[in-house]
Parts: C-alpha cells; structure tokens; sequence
C-alpha cells in the first residue's frame, strides 16, 4: 500500500510559513505604530514643518511675509499659517514658559531681542539678518535661549 511521505513535509512547511508569517505580522504591526508615532509626532509639530517652508526667504526688517520679514514677522507667519494667531511682537507674552520644548514652539533669545521657531534636537529656525535670511541652526548659536509654548 503506498503511502505519501511528503505531506507531513509540506505540513511542517506550512507550520514553518504560517510562524513566520506571525512574525512578519508583528514586525509590521510594529512598523504601522511607529508610523502612527510618527504621524501623532508630525502634527503635533505641524509648526516646524510650516517652518521648514521658509527656510530660504530673506530676512526684511518689518517684514510679515515670505518675500521678506524679520524674526517677529516670520513666527507670526508661521503660526497664521496654522490658523493661530499671536502677536507680531512679544508673542511670547501671549504664551507660557517651559522648560521643555517641542517643535512648534517660540525660542526667545537675548532678552527679547530675537525670536524663532523651536524644531526640535536643539535646532530652531529664524530671520536672522539680511545677510544670512532665513535659515535652520542650532539655538545655542545665537544667545541665551528661552522657550515658549501654546501647549
């Protein structure tokens, strides 16, 4: 009488896939909450990457937008941009102080002197002058630092 020897092969197989497939199951299952993570982590800083999109724009004193503003006008930019209105100078007076930044918040510096927008990993956004414009640095480069948030 003959007896098949291979499907109890094909059956290890099919245990062997469907462990695997488990696994692959979770390692995407993983993936999907870090892209939601992620997603959670990107409109929450909806601010910075509304930011990110002046990057380049020239610095103009007294300037509110991106054809040219200064420092004040650009977070007041930004935030119009989000629907959020704050005021074009001092905005942080209409905000309060943490010692925990997030992106999307004002960095204050010098006393009032500069302001910018907050990106995250110590690196903020800001009109800085005529001769360097908008741009991306650190915020350690530019003087004392305070943070303000909405949040």
């Amino acid at each position: 009488m003959w007896q098949p020897r291979k499907p109890p092969k094909v059956v290890q197989r099919a245990a062997l896939v469907t462990e695997r497939t488990a696994d692959e199951a979770t390692a995407v299952t993983a993936q999907s909450s870090e892209a939601k993570e992620s997603t959670s982590s990107a409109a929450a800083s909806g601010l910075a990457a509304i930011a990110y999109t002046g990057i380049g724009s020239p610095y103009v004193w007294g300037g509110t937008t991106p054809s040219g503003w200064d420092c004040s006008g650009f977070t007041q930019w930004v935030y119009a941009q989000a629907g959020i209105s704050i005021p074009r100078v001092n905005a942080w007076t209409a905000m309060k102080p943490t010692s925990a930044p997030q992106p999307g918040d004002l960095v204050m510096q010098n006393g009032g002197a500069h302001v910018g927008i907050y990106v995250g990993n110590g690196m903020m956004i800001s009109a800085l002058n005529p001769g360097q414009g908008t741009l991306l640095h650190s915020v350690a480069s530019t003087g004392t630092s305070s943070f303000f948030t909405l949040r």
